[in-house]
C-alpha cells in the first residue's frame, strides 16, 4: 500500500518533548515502512520522521497551538500533495471535512480529543465520508451516534525505553500543566503518603502558565520539585526510577499515552479510574485505580506490584507492532470494500470490546 499520513501543523513528528498524537503518527509511519509499505507524510517541515514528504509544508507553529487558520492552511497543503496514495489517514480535525480530497481514496481519521458536544457534531458529519478510529471504548461509550469503524488503542515503540529500578525514592507526575491532568491532586496524594514527588510538565500556553503560577507553584516545597518539560531520554529516566507514576486525572481522558510510557519503564500507575484508565491499568497488577481519598494508602503499596508485569503489559497489549497491525488490517478491509468508508460497523466494535475484556487489565 501507499499510505498517506497527515499530522497537525503545531508540533514536529516525532515531538521533541510533549506531543502524544505526533508520537503515534511517528510510530505508525515507521511501522508501516518496516512492514513494506510506502508512506507519504504531510507533517511540519522540521519533522524528522523518515518517509516521503509532501512538499511546501511549513515549520511547526507551536506559538499558534490550536489556531484554526494554521490547521486549515496545513490541510490544504497536505491534500495537495496526496496524489497517488491508496489510502489517507488524517490525524487533524479539519482535514476530513476538506472538500477537495483526492477522489475515490478512502480517508481514515482518529479521534484524539474528548467527544464534547461540539466535537460530536463534527465527527458525526465526518463519519458520512470518512472512517473513524476511536482510541478507547470509553471515548465513544456515551456517543453511539458517532459512527466508529474501529477502536484501536495506542501503542509505543519499546526499543528505546529502558526498564528502571524504581529505587529513586520518589513518585513522579508527567503531563500537561492543566487542572484536567491533576498535578495539584498528585501533590496532595504524595504529601499525604509522605513520599517525595517530582513533576515534569509542559507549560507553553498562557492558561498553563497561569494555572502553574496560581495553583501549583505555591504547593512546591522541599518534598515537591518541579523539573520542567523533559525530552524522551530524561522522561524515561525519571519514570523508571520512580516508585510510582501518579495519574490522578480529573477528566475523561480519551486514552493517556503517558500511562503506557510509565508502565513500559516498569513503573506502576496510581490514579483515578476515569476515562480510559481502566482500559490501560490492571488494578492490583500494574497499578491501582481509586478515589483521591484512597490513593495515598495505595501509593504506599506500589512496591508490592511487579515491575516486570508492568513492562509485560505494554509488550503484550500496547506495542507499536500491535497498533500498526490493527491499522493495516483496517486499511485492508477498507480497500477491499469490506468496510465502506463513512459507515460504522457496530459488530466490529463489539468484537474489539470482547477482545479487550478478555485481555489482562480490562
Amino acid at each position: 500500500m501507499r499510505i498517506g499520513l497527515i499530522a497537525g501543523p503545531w508540533i514536529p513528528v516525532p515531538p521533541p518533548a510533549y506531543g502524544g498524537t505526533e508520537r503515534v503518527v511517528d510510530s505508525l509511519a515507521r511501522g508501516f515502512a518496516e512492514a513494506g509499505h510506502e508512506v507519504v507524510l504531510a507533517v511540519p517541515s522540521d519533522s524528522e520522521c523518515p518517509g516521503l514528504r509532501v512538499p511546501d509544508m511549513r515549520k511547526a507553529e507551536t506559538a499558534e497551538l490550536g489556531f484554526t487558520l494554521s490547521e486549515l492552511s496545513h490541510v490544504i497543503r497536505a491534500y495537495r500533495g496526496m496524489g497517488g496514495v491508496d489510502i489517507i489517514h488524517d490525524h487533524t480535525m479539519a482535514g476530513p471535512l476538506y472538500p477537495h480530497r483526492p477522489p475515490a481514496v478512502p480517508v481514515v481519521t482518529t479521534i484524539h480529543c474528548q467527544l464534547t458536544p461540539p466535537a460530536v457534531d463534527i465527527y458525526r458529519d465526518i463519519g458520512r465520508t470518512a472512517s473513524i478510529v476511536a482510541i478507547s471504548h470509553d471515548q465513544v461509550s456515551r456517543t453511539p451516534d458517532v459512527p466508529v469503524a474501529r477502536v484501536i488503542h495506542h501503542g509505543m515503540d519499546l526499543a528505546g525505553v529502558p526498564v528502571g529500578t524504581g529505587q529513586g525514592g520518589y513518585a513522579c507526575f508527567v503531563g500537561r500543566m492543566s487542572p484536567d491532568k491533576g498535578p495539584a491532586q498528585a501533590i496532595a496524594v504524595a504529601r499525604k503518603a509522605g513520599i517525595p514527588l517530582r513533576l515534569a510538565a509542559k507549560i507553553r500556553e498562557p492558561e498553563e502558565l497561569r494555572y502553574f503560577r496560581e495553583v501549583v507553584e505555591p504547593l512546591l516545597g522541599p518534598t515537591v520539585e518541579f523539573i520542567g518539560e523533559l525530552g524522551n531520554t530524561e522522561k524515561y529516566a525519571l519514570m523508571g526510577e520512580a516508585c510510582a507514576f501518579l495519574n490522578p486525572i480529573q477528566w475523561s481522558e480519551p486514552f493517556g499515552l503517558v500511562m503506557i510510557e510509565a508502565l513500559a519503564t516498569g513503573t506502576p500507575v496510581i490514579g483515578t479510574p476515569i476515562g480510559a484508565a481502566p482500559e490501560v491499568v490492571d488494578h492490583g497488577s500494574t497499578g491501582y485505580l481509586a478515589s483521591l481519598d484512597e490513593l495515598p494508602a495505595l501509593l504506599l503499596r506500589a512496591g508490592e506490584l511487579s515491575r516486570a508485569a508492568c513492562r509485560a503489559s505494554v509488550e503484550q497489549r500496547f506495542s507499536s507492532e500491535r497498533m500498526v497491525a490493527d491499522h493495516l488490517d483496517l486499511y485492508t478491509q477498507l480497500l477491499e470494500q469490506k468496510l465502506p468508508s463513512g459507515v460504522s460497523d457496530p459488530a466490529m466494535v463489539r468484537e474489539n470490546q470482547i477482545h479487550d475484556s478478555l485481555a489482562p487489565g480490562s
